[in-house]
């Protein structure tokens, strides 16, 4: 080709491009001249309104406004994610201007808060692109300023963090101390690291300024080319150098993350959307979080924490100020405690000095007053930094020495001795600015004004070591006082011992029969500790607890309920739970293994369910992409599940109804044996009766009609909800799903019509891809039409459903369900514009009848999802 040819081509390439790029940021520009004023309440939104740009009031007060980014479509309290002035709200007179030469600049009345310093630059417009970057674009379309270079507290996918940029916390009030991630350069390496500053209130001189990191990632040696940590869409957070995709370090990998961080660099001017909405962000309580969107928790929508830096609270440096932090039994909360001369101020958590009891020094360093004592804070430790230190002794003899060594030396505040390989050390301090912490092998000394507070608030043990001796006459009392109580101790502790050792052989002995028996252990709580190692792995969260994964002693697999709350009549349903499941020995039921009852500790233990629920498998979502159930499996499971509610309807010694039959309730094993579970709900009813009316709290969509009408339940009322169930399984999708349009938003309408019209394959979920047996889809949705007709008698019990469904019986064509005729009557467009108008309200209702009953449905809090 001819050069000037070329070159010719070349420029209709570049034009094209750039009329491409022009197009995609026109919906979403902003010209220049445009304005905000924070006391309206607009905002310079995204292309697809993801993001908006613009004021928003602080938490603090609602007469402040913070500029900032957010997430312009999600519910609730406004989730930002940038901020030019993190820590310097301003007054609702405040103007953001995007001037004629190109500057965005934020004034409050007549001061410049905030500038981008982009005059005489060629800016041309700006964008708020749906990545969540803020950009100002010159006339040629090159990037001039951008707020992803920039970055507040919140790092977005795609967004870069450079070496010269850092995140920074939101200061606390009180006492202002704030973090950062950024990375450090090492002497031959390079990593990550959160750090927090201390105040500057803390010195008296600025050079005296210092900074400590708690945690660092992985280290980079031997770097060639730029580093940049990025969070990826996927949900993974690492660093990335050199040009090729081998230079990736993850400091943390989310599962079915194949696209790898590399590409995450260049998607800062990604266009696009993502389908799952993620934010990295440094909280104010200096820990560094990862969090997801998700449309569905527990009926609700909310983000929810899928990594965190730090996982105790006391392993961040400030959180208590210079205080010292404390953990609960739990291990995962913490409470604060301060030191002599401190305090805490307000209702903040953290303490704050009040004085430095140094600069009272001679020539030789010692001290011109005696006016200080040395309190004691045993089995604690203390962050510091080199700059803090005054010496390290290693030939301390004992560790009351330790304590004499600071006050003797009038620059010292405080001393740490302790114990390293066995050997002793004792670190001489002369600023206690970064916090403390429990350690059994270490003991903090505080010097303290003699006439001032000596002591430490709390449980810590304090003492003087100026004053080491006693009177011989308090020794002659107190001597014989302590041998007493010394053999008296000791003979307990003997005998609690022998109890105790009996006991536990006991239990031992006993364990293995009852796990092959079936009857439900009784477990202490501390067993409980053991057996799933301090409840460390979580498997999910319900309404009134948590789920965690655990061992028994041979190895066996459990799921362990831990009850976060007692409800009303909570000791009642505790006992109905044990005793009901206890009872109950079907492959279609989930089997309970043992339980715990301490005071206001409620444990279950299930057999654990590797393929969790069944609604993870028949609906389509994004984190459920790559489940699918082929229908001979989802048939079988429907079979099993009809027999295990058979069981506890007509064979168990009593009664049972179940109240509460959905997908999130019927558990799959290895195999994708179904079992029924959350009998919080059940209660017994025996079989001299043939109904209960009572109090119920349901899920909407699989409760029968006589809940609403008042009318007297029976078992009947579960064959309802398997109806639904059923239909769900065959269409893989919920019966009632917004996210359709109103043609076929209703499911069930939708598949009678099909039914009666002889094509049944037309509503089977659409990924089965035709891969079916039309005469079992015809089969089964002829068995949930007659499940859930609005007429009780007219419905089959359950073992009639199990024959029904298993052939050994014919079935006629069902009359269409008076509640699905209604809503057809009624115009599905109506109805559909009614939901829409409810789509954030509770996916549950409270229908009260008469007060006295023999059964009450509600939230199982015993499910061992």
């Amino acid at each position: 080709m001819a050069p000037g040819l070329l070159s010719s081509a070349l420029a209709l390439m570049l034009l094209l491009f750039i009329a491409e790029l022009w197009c995609c940021i026109e919906s979403s520009r902003v010209v220049l001249g445009s304005r905000l004023l924070a006391k309206e309440n607009k905002a310079w939104f995204s292309d697809n309104k993801t993001f908006a740009f613009g004021f928003t009031p602080t938490a603090e007060s609602h007469d402040q406004y913070q500029l900032s980014i957010w997430f312009a479509q999600l519910p609730g309290d406004r989730t930002l994610v940038w901020s030019p002035s993190i820590n310097s709200p301003v007054t609702r007179d405040a103007i953001l201007e995007f001037d004629n030469t190109g500057n965005l600049m934020l004034m409050d009345r007549g001061t410049t808060v905030w500038a981008s310093n982009t005059s005489e630059a060629g800016i041309e417009t700006a964008v708020m692109s749906e990545n969540g970057n803020f950009i100002l674009y010159a006339d040629n379309l090159s990037i001039v300023w951008q707020s992803f270079s920039h970055p507040s507290d919140t790092l977005l996918p795609g967004q870069p963090l450079t070496v010269s940029v850092e995140l920074t916390s939101s200061k606390s009030p009180s006492p202002g101390g704030y973090y950062t991630l950024k990375m450090l350069q090492q002497p031959t390496s390079l990593n990550l690291a959160l750090t927090y500053n201390v105040p500057e209130s803390y010195h008296m001189s600025p050079e005296l300024y210092s900074n400590y990191s708690y945690w660092s990632g992985p280290d980079i040696s031997n770097v060639t080319g730029d580093v940049v940590a990025v969070l990826d869409k996927a949900g993974s957070f690492g660093m990335v150098y050199g040009s090729s995709s081998d230079g990736a370090v993850y400091v943390y990998k989310n599962d079915g993350d194949y696209g790898g961080l590399f590409s995450a660099v260049n998607q800062s001017n990604d266009w696009t959307r993502a389908s799952v909405l993620r934010r990295l962000i440094l909280e104010g309580n200096g820990n560094l979080r990862l969090y997801r969107w998700d449309n569905d928790v527990n009926g609700s929508r909310q983000w929810v924490a899928e990594w965190a830096a730090v996982s105790n609270p006391c392993g961040i440096a400030g959180i208590c100020g210079n205080g010292i932090c404390n953990l609960d039994r739990s291990k995962t909360n913490a409470s604060c405690t301060c030191l002599p001369g401190t305090s805490k101020v307000g209702n903040d958590i953290s303490c704050s000095v009040n004085s430095l009891l140094t600069r009272k020094c001679g020539p030789h360093h010692e001290n011109l007053t005696s006016q200080f004592k040395i309190s004691t804070v045993q089995q604690t430790a203390y962050y510091f930094s080199g700059s803090s230190v005054i010496a390290n002794y290693s030939d301390i003899e004992s560790v009351s020495k330790c304590g004499n060594a600071c006050l003797s030396n009038c620059d010292c505040v405080a001393s740490v001795y302790g114990l390293s390989e066995e050997k002793p050390y004792c670190w001489v301090l002369r600023n206690l600015e970064f916090g403390g912490f429990e350690d059994p092998g270490s003991t903090l000394f505080v010097k303290a004004e003699a006439n001032g507070s000596f002591g430490v608030s709390g449980d810590k043990q304090t003492g003087n070591s100026s004053d080491e001796s006693q009177s011989t006459r308090d020794k002659v009392l107190i001597l014989p006082i302590v041998l007493s109580m010394t053999v008296l101790i000791a003979l307990l502790g003997c005998l609690l011992y022998i109890n105790i050792h009996r006991k536990r052989s006991l239990k031992r002995a006993l364990e293995g029969s009852l796990i092959l028996s079936g009857a439900p252990i009784s477990f202490s709580y501390r067993d409980l500790q053991h057996r799933t190692n301090n409840f460390s792995e979580l498997l999910g969260t319900g309404g009134f607890g948590s789920v965690y994964k655990g061992s028994l002693g041979d190895g066996t697999l459990i799921a362990v309920k831990k009850l976060g709350k007692v409800l009303p009549h909570g000791e009642q349903e505790f006992i109905t739970e044990v005793n009901t499941i206890g009872s109950m020995h079907h492959m279609n039921l989930v089997r309970l293994c043992g339980y715990c009852s301490e005071g206001t500790r409620r444990l279950l233990v299930y057999e654990f369910m590797k393929n969790g629920s069944l609604d993870k498998w028949i609906f389509h979502s994004y984190s459920n992409r790559d489940r699918l159930l082929v229908w001979p499996t989802r048939f079988r499971i429907a079979i099993a599940t009809a027999q295990g509610i058979a069981y506890f309807h007509e064979q168990c010694r009593n009664r049972i109804i179940h109240c509460d039959i959905k997908p999130e309730n019927i558990l799959l094993d290895e195999n994708f044996c179904p079992k029924v579970s959350d009998f919080g709900l059940a209660k017994l009813m025996g079989r001299e009766h043939s109904h209960v009316v009572t109090m119920v709290r349901g899920t909407r969509g699989y409760l029968a009609p006589e809940w609403v009408s008042n009318r007297p339940i029976t078992v009947k009322a579960d064959v309802y909800s398997y109806g639904m169930l059923l239909l769900e399984i065959v269409g893989g999708r919920r019966n009632l799903d917004m996210t359709c349009d109103a043609e076929d938003f209703f499911y069930p309408g939708w598949a009678y019509k099909e039914m009666s019209e002889g094509t049944p394959e037309k509503v089977v979920d659409r990924r089965l891809e035709e891969a079916i047996e039309k005469e079992e889809v015809m089969r089964a949705l002829m068995v949930a039409f007659w499940c859930i007709q609005d007429e009780v008698s007219t419905r089959p019990t359950m073992g009639e459903v199990v024959k029904m469904l298993e052939g050994s019986v014919d079935i006629n064509m069902p009359p269409m369900p008076q509640t699905v005729l209604e809503l057809i009557e009624e115009g599905l467009d109506h109805v559909y514009r009614s939901m829409k108008r409810e789509l954030n309200q509770f996916s549950s209702f409270t229908i009260t009848t008469q007060p006295s009953s023999n059964a009450t449905c509600s939230y199982s809090t015993m499910s061992p999802r």
